[in-house]
């Protein structure tokens, strides 16, 4: 999409940020536009994302490329059913030589944590996260240490595989911003990955990936994106598409007011990545689904139909209406 006419030099230096971080994962991750931009829309507009997709398409590779583009700090989790808490956030440990307890930071002091196949560990560890997604901070033995900036939790489960899976509590599911659907590339996209990976160079594969930007100058687009202008009118909608949900028939429960929140944070990463400064009632709906697809139940009828949320919702928007651009 072209740039706002008028736009200040700030503005326009922050959508050539933007793009020049698509183009860089699009190097390494192929065939998952969609998802690049819709992770990218979770970190402009500082929010978690939850990834659903079968083993071996990538989400790794996209987190540590993304990583990469800002020389951020990247850590990896593998929830496992004896992962403990303290595995996540740190302990402490007494010392025995200076006689004093020590703190031992865990692997979400990071920038961007990866908690892969979150669903395989007990609620009570997958808990351990709650905190620190909402607060940006760890408590350990009564204090809290802060996390950096930027701070952002990806995780991945997998949609197939249920036996030894935990369900997410609902009081998490809500802490993610969207659930995002990873899967699989096309036929040409999949040709030119293996193309790709089967050369016989020995660079390594990440390598492509060229820092372009600092950690601060995430923020200061974190900043940016929340001075993105916002029209009553394109608010309204959001709260309208939220409040919908929880007397639509089909839907046993709908999605709470996080939900109004969090899609119009993410309307502004939208629009900011689209080189606008405002969001329009198509940044709302486009945002809509990935937003509440985790936020909602179906009823036990819908379910028995074989009806998805994804379907359930693409019928309420229809009924929703717009205000007029």
């Amino acid at each position: 999409m072209t740039q706002t006419p008028n736009a200040t030099l700030e503005q326009t230096k922050a959508y050539e940020l933007t793009q020049q971080i698509q183009q860089q994962l699009n190097k390494v991750v192929i065939g998952q536009p969609e998802v690049i931009n819709q992770v990218l829309i979770g970190l402009l507009a500082g929010g978690h994302i939850l990834i659903e997709g079968v083993p071996g398409l990538g989400k790794t590779l996209l987190v540590r490329s993304l990583a990469k583009t800002f020389n951020g700090h990247f850590s990896r989790i593998q929830f496992t059913p004896d992962l403990m808490p303290t595995d996540i956030t740190g302990h402490a440990l007494f010392n025995m030589q200076s006689r004093e307890f020590e703190i031992r930071k865990g692997p979400v002091f990071t920038n961007l944590l990866l908690a892969d196949e979150i669903n395989r560990a007990p609620a009570k560890t997958q808990a351990a996260l709650l905190e620190v997604m909402q607060e940006k901070q760890v408590t350990i033995e009564g204090d809290s240490f802060a996390v950096s900036a930027p701070f952002m939790v990806l995780a991945t489960q997998n949609p197939i595989e249920q036996e030894g899976t935990y369900p997410l509590p609902e009081a998490e599911l809500d802490r993610f911003m969207m659930k995002v659907f990873i899967n699989y590339p096309a036929a040409d996209q999949e040709l030119a990955m293996v193309t790709q990976l089967s050369a016989p160079s020995k660079e390594d594969y990440l390598a492509q990936v060229k820092p372009i930007l600092s950690a601060q100058a995430v923020i200061n687009l974190q900043q940016m994106t929340n001075q993105v202008t916002t029209d009553t009118s394109v608010l309204d909608y959001a709260v309208r598409i939220v409040r919908t949900t929880r007397d639509w028939p089909g839907i046993a429960r709908g999605a709470g007011p996080r939900a109004s929140l969090f899609i119009v944070q993410a309307a502004k990463a939208n629009a900011l990545l689209s080189g606008r400064y405002f969001i329009t009632p198509d940044d709302i709906k486009t945002l809509a689904l990935p937003i509440l697809r985790h936020r909602v139940l179906l009823s036990a009828d819908r379910e028995l139909e074989g009806v998805t949320a994804d379907q359930a919702l693409q019928e309420l928007l229809v009924q929703v209406d717009a205000p007029r651009q």
